[in-house]
């Protein structure tokens, strides 16, 4: 387990005009992340970036717009995460709102035909009979596909944020803010941000032709959708993607998100009305992911489509069930992951400097849950391989990264210096993918650790917690913490605030098997404070005084004015 060092932010005056409704620690937060004025701490869909800088618009929106005209056949390709799944949802819903009657979708099957448009799915759609494939959240590395589906004589036009290689596929159009030379200022669009984007240009050439004489649609209805797939996708919340995904937020607060999502909400036993970027990072988020995990992302896209609301509570239960299962799945899977690192600690006496895990019975659709676990216990890079299918000598891989380490161009400098030995890998600075054979694997782990110790240093293998500091002991109360929770959207790049300092243990108590309930007094305050540490129970008691990083919440379970502190990290003071 590393042991992470808690280092605080430099404190920043906020300065400026606020209104009398951000108290004093939210400005300062917001100060801490670069957001020095109202507008940029709490960004609105006003002050969102217009289209026109992202590449390939106008050859997109003509295609899309012809299709439209002529009654085509828009067929809209989606990817089997919470990104995809949302992105096809919006893709679909908006063509449809913009007028176009014959929209349909498909949704690569993990197990079945791997990774986005491959060859294989276009070879099952042609029952469909498509005239122009839409892809969204993938197509930058789909080659052989959109070859093969051209080669029908499909028109193809590729929506994607993921970074290209050095040869861009033969599609018709793409719009990707990653494109080398695109002047889109935001480059942390998710997938299903793009789309939004190509809807918002595609219905501006629309109006321009006249086409909505009797009204114009209103795409920001598509908004509740364009949040979950961003913040789910971990992408950086930037003041763009803010804007964004706090529109969508207000939403499903108010209760006017689409049927799948309402249900959603519901099934997972969150309060709609109070909903967080972190309800739908840890609850929401999962739920749609379980279905392109182990089953069939169509059953996700399909609640998020249906505008039925039974039927949406009906799917909703299924994810929900999926969703158990893959936890199951996941944390046997980890204690095997586990237990290969205790075996290879005391082999080689420490932990590998960027574990590569491989387990014949492992689920593809859950080595990157695999990796993300590891990695946050270990502060590590870290890939995770399945087979590609029970029995199949091709490998699907997953690698999560820890900051100053980027992950896809470690993966490209390892396919730069043995080509071929890797058969195909895409991603992010802090996830990837990746397939590769299975006797390539030895081969692979000693090309991958060579560059691993060519790169990583001390520096980057010591965790860190950033802290906002000291809480003022008239902080700690209901109406700082609500402030507090919704004063987001936080998450990635724009972290939620963590705090520090150290406590005095009036009692504790473990609850169910992994976790641990406290009570605590702060030397500058009288009441005490009840606390509670996820994974934080580990069969022995807690030292007198503890060193605590910690946010605050409001303790709905106690209801008026109780507040708690959730443990992020705890040590003897």
């Amino acid at each position: 387990m590393a042991t992470p060092r808690i280092v605080r932010r430099p404190g920043v005056e906020p300065g400026g005009a606020w209104p009398d409704a951000i108290p004093p620690l939210l400005r300062r937060i917001y100060a801490a992340r670069g957001a020095h004025s109202p507008d940029l701490a709490r960004p609105r869909l006003s002050g969102l970036l217009p289209p026109d800088a992202l590449h390939g618009l106008d050859a997109a929106t003509a295609l899309l717009h012809e299709a439209i005209s002529a009654d085509r056949h828009i067929l809209v390709v989606g990817d089997f995460d919470c990104d995809g799944a949302t992105a096809c949802a919006t893709g679909v819903r908006g063509l449809r709102m913009l007028g176009a009657r014959r929209v349909s979708h498909a949704v690569p099957n993990r197990m079945v035909h791997g990774y986005g448009l491959s060859p294989a799915l276009v070879a099952e759609l042609a029952a469909l009979q498509p005239d122009l494939l839409l892809t969204v959240d993938h197509g930058i590395a789909c080659h052989a596909g959109i070859e093969a589906a051209r080669a029908r004589g499909w028109q193809v036009v590729v929506t994607d944020h993921h970074l290209p290689g050095p040869r861009l596929p033969a599609a018709d159009a793409i719009v990707n803010p990653n494109l080398p030379g695109d002047a889109f200022p935001s480059k942390a669009l998710a997938g299903v941000g793009v789309v939004f984007y190509l809807l918002l240009a595609l219905r501006r050439r629309m109006r321009e032709a006249g086409a909505f004489a009797a009204g114009e649609p209103d795409l920001t209805t598509l908004l509740d959708l364009v949040a979950v797939g961003t913040v789910a996708d971990l992408v950086p919340l930037d003041a763009n993607n803010r804007a964004l995904v706090a529109a969508g937020l207000r939403r499903l607060r108010l209760g006017q998100g689409c049927a799948g999502l309402r249900a959603l909400v519901q099934a997972c036993g969150r309060d709609a009305s109070r909903l967080t970027a972190s309800d739908i990072g840890f609850a929401i988020g999962p739920r749609l992911n379980a279905a392109g995990r182990l089953e069939d992302m169509a059953l996700g896209i399909e609640c998020l489509l249906t505008d039925e609301p039974q039927r949406a509570m009906e799917l909703a239960g299924i994810l929900e069930q999926i969703n158990a299962e893959r936890r199951a799945v996941q944390q046997d899977m980890t204690d095997a992951a586990e237990a290969a690192l205790s075996r290879a600690r005391l082999e080689e006496g420490e932990a590998p400097l960027a574990p590569c895990l491989f387990d014949p019975e492992w689920h593809p659709g859950v080595v990157g849950l695999v990796a993300s676990k590891i990695k946050e216990r270990l502060h590590r890079p870290v890939l995770a391989f399945a087979p590609a299918e029970p029995g199949s000598a091709t490998l699907r891989g997953s690698a999560r990264s820890i900051p100053g380490f980027h992950i896809r161009d470690a993966l490209a400098a390892v396919d730069s210096a043995h080509p071929g030995l890797v058969e195909r890998f895409g991603g992010h600075a802090m996830a990837a993918g990746l397939t590769l054979a299975l006797d390539r694997l030895p081969a692979f782990e000693q090309a991958w650790l060579a560059h691993a110790r060519a790169v990583l240093d001390d520096t980057l293998l010591q965790a860190e917690l950033l802290s906002d500091g000291e809480l003022l002991p008239q902080e700690f109360d209901r109406f700082h913490a609500e402030a507090l929770r919704d004063g987001g959207p936080w998450g990635q790049g724009f972290p939620e605030p963590l705090f520090d300092g150290h406590f005095e243990v009036l009692d504790w108590r473990p609850v169910g098997e992994r976790h641990l309930r406290l009570g605590l007094r702060h030397p500058s305050r009288r009441e005490p404070l009840a606390a509670i540490h996820f994974g934080g129970w580990r069969g022995n008691p807690p030292a007198p005084y503890l060193h605590l990083a910690y946010r605050l919440q409001p303790d709905d379970y106690r209801g008026g004015a109780a507040v708690q502190l959730v443990v992020e990290h705890a040590a003897p003071a």
